[in-house]
């Protein structure tokens, strides 16, 4: 086999490789591998927290805590508030709000509802359909929620950053209302839901997190995967480019 044909071979086979990887890496895993904890639902109390004051990349914000909150969950879409497109999180000054988690857990775990709909992200909104008519799959909406996730930590940021579909996920820290001030002034509240009963399409929580675990990430290999098939990829076009071209082409 001549080295040309290599070269497509390779070209070829990395872009099977890439749609493959990029197909999976955002699949659900069944319930029977899920994390026991996710048949629960969150633990929610009342909490003697004060309002604080923080300041994140010089915004002042404060953080009015509602609630205890612990929650463990399947996260079935995410948006990261750095993204470029997100312009409403930087129109309002908002450093705090790391990320948004929609998450499932409950009866949705336990009836396997949650692979049987399809999700998406606005820069604030998460929502869900589901074509299943099968009542014993019903989607449970009161088991869903949209978390837009608080943290001034560094540390806890950065995690948060390297949650994927399909993770699970543990959080803990409060329900909470917070405000952005812009010269001395409050530019604007936002404000937590505290039942996940709130419109019938699941709560949108409001959590500062305290504390934050991946019990068990999915996928990894698949997006181990789709790197090294974007670098193989990369090296077939630059192989191509450089062989010399076959004599009568």
């Amino acid at each position: 086999m001549d080295v040309h044909r290599l070269v497509n071979l390779l070209i070829l086979g990395s872009l099977l490789l890439m749609a493959v990887a990029f197909w999976r890496e955002d699949s659900l895993p069944p319930p029977e591998r899920l994390h026991a904890a996710l048949s629960e639902e969150p633990l929610q109390g009342p909490t003697r927290e004060k309002p604080f004051d923080t300041q994140v990349k010089g915004v002042d914000y404060r953080i009015a805590p509602r609630h205890t909150y612990e929650l463990n969950g399947l996260v079935v879409s995410l948006h990261d508030s750095d993204t470029w497109w997100d312009y409403a999180h930087r129109e309002w000054n908002d450093n705090l709000n790391i990320a948004d988690f929609c998450v499932v857990w409950g009866e949705n775990v336990r009836r396997d509802a949650y692979r049987r709909a399809s999700y998406s992200h606005s820069q604030w909104e998460c929502f869900w359909r589901t074509s299943s008519g099968d009542p014993a799959h019903a989607f449970d909406a009161t088991a869903f929620s949209n978390n837009h996730l608080l943290t001034d930590d560094p540390a806890v940021a950065r995690l948060l950053r390297q949650v994927r579909v399909g993770d699970e996920i543990r959080v803990r820290g409060f329900l909470a209302d917070y405000t952005t001030f812009k010269d001395g002034r409050p530019a604007g509240t936002r404000v937590t839901s505290v039942t996940r009963t709130d419109d019938g399409e699941g709560a949108c929580e409001v959590v500062w997190v305290k504390d934050m675990e991946i019990l068990r990430a999915t996928n990894r290999l698949w997006r181990v995967l789709f790197r090294v098939a974007a670098g193989l990829l990369l090296l077939g076009i630059v192989a191509w480019v450089l062989l010399p071209a076959r004599l009568g082409d």
